[in-house]
């Protein structure tokens, strides 16, 4: 009986995908015994990856390929980066984005036309997640509110954005994605009385998924409480029917406050003027006294803020921060706003960036890119309860990726 394995007898895209998987440090026999012998310990029921006696930087090179639709700045890539994945495709409509965008992940690639429009089966290729934190300003409160005080048709009425849904299952048609992830207001579920939630649902099981769903609030890892929806779909066919599928679990750091990311030395051009600071209490005090709840929100170092939207740059006042030295408050910079969404070093460095993201875009760009943005930190834990069963998936398939031959 032969003491070692031969390589050079399995199958070609095994091989390949063991050249891929195989550790820094670690012979590649010795890491199909640790498979071998993993399998054998858990039998039929096991996460072989998830093993404390395997090595974490696996996740790394777990070869998979997926595409990031309606991709903003990133916070999916940014995500899903620590993971080992290949971004195969990018697509971005709004022309500021896509220069942040390009700048900050050294792609120039980017897709910047209507989704709508491009012609699938040529320039999109085939992939095992698709990601898409698809427009939600046709379901948010804040957008319906406006569109119904100025009659404008929300949700899947919406002409101009409400429909990219649709435009997402054009794509899972064609390309057939094992995963699809999504993010979204979690007003999604309660919009049009729970019937556009019920419409994605059935969009999306009728082609062969299984949807699994949470709204999560992103204060465990970021000092604002920002409650977003996350959809997670994976293709029977590969999967199976029988799929054990959990969100990551969550625990509030108490010590997470707006300290962590505040400047020492903020430029004085943030505090607001005489004019505007009146003008802010004055809305506030008037729709009090009308029982509303409408107002700007005043921080201190020590408090977590509201979610930051996109008209940050407007007024600044759903998170204004307290000065000990001026009178008036001031608004976040435009850096500070950009750790309160999670871009941190931790995801610049990972895209070589050893002196954090760099800001490419004027302030006012920039806020509403990170108040429309998905923070990256989610997304990662998220992606790692995805990676754990496409890992098992693959091991149990004996193939080297999860896309159909």
């Amino acid at each position: 009986m032969a003491k070692n394995i031969l390589i050079r007898d399995l199958d070609k895209n095994d091989l390949e995908w063991i050249k891929e998987a195989t550790p820094s440090g670690m012979s590649q026999n010795e890491f199909i015994k640790k498979i071998i012998h993993n399998t054998k310990k858990k039998k039929s029921s096991f996460s072989t990856f998830n093993n404390d006696d395997v090595p974490e930087t696996i996740f790394a090179k777990l070869p998979f390929k997926y595409i990031d639709l309606f991709a903003g700045i990133g916070g999916f890539r940014s995500g899903l980066t620590p993971y080992g994945g290949k971004c195969v495709f990018s697509s971005e409509w709004d022309k500021y984005s896509a220069l942040t965008y390009k700048a900050w992940y050294n792609d120039d690639n980017i897709y910047e036309n209507d989704i709508r429009d491009i012609n699938i089966k040529k320039m999109i290729p085939d992939h095992d997640i698709l990601c898409a934190g698809f427009p939600c300003q046709p379901f948010s409160l804040a957008g319906v509110s406006k569109k119904q005080s100025l009659g404008i048709a929300h949700g899947f009425d919406d002409v101009k954005q409400g429909n990219l849904f649709h435009s997402i299952m054009k794509i899972v048609d064609i390309k057939k994605p094992p995963v699809i992830f999504l993010e979204n207001v979690k007003n999604l579920i309660s919009h049009d009385k729970g019937n556009t939630w019920k419409t994605i649902k059935k969009e999306i099981e009728s082609r062969g998924y299984l949807l699994f769903s949470k709204i999560i609030n992103a204060n465990y890892c970021v000092p604002q409480s920002r409650q977003r929806i996350y959809i997670v779909c994976f293709d029977t066919k590969i999967f199976g029917s029988e799929i054990s599928f959990d969100f990551p679990e969550q625990t509030v750091n108490q010590n997470l406050t707006l300290a962590n990311i505040l400047s020492d030395k903020p430029d004085t051009k943030y505090m607001l003027s005489d004019k505007l600071w009146l003008y802010l209490q004055n809305y506030a005090k008037k729709h009090k006294e009308k029982g509303n709840g409408f107002g700007f929100g005043l921080n201190t170092k020590d408090s977590v803020c509201r979610t930051m939207s996109a008209r940050y740059y407007k007024d600044g006042s759903e998170i204004l921060i307290k000065q000990l030295r001026w009178k008036n408050p001031r608004r976040l910079t435009p850096e500070e706003a950009k750790l309160l969404m999670g871009f941190n070093d931790h995801y610049a460095i990972l895209q070589g960036h050893n002196k954090g993201f760099p800001q490419v875009v004027s302030d006012t760009q920039a806020y509403r890119q990170f108040g429309n943005a998905v923070v990256p930190k989610v997304i990662e834990d998220i992606a790692q309860n995805i990676i754990n069963l496409m890992a098992e998936t693959i091991l149990n398939r004996s193939a080297g990726n999860l896309l159909k031959t």
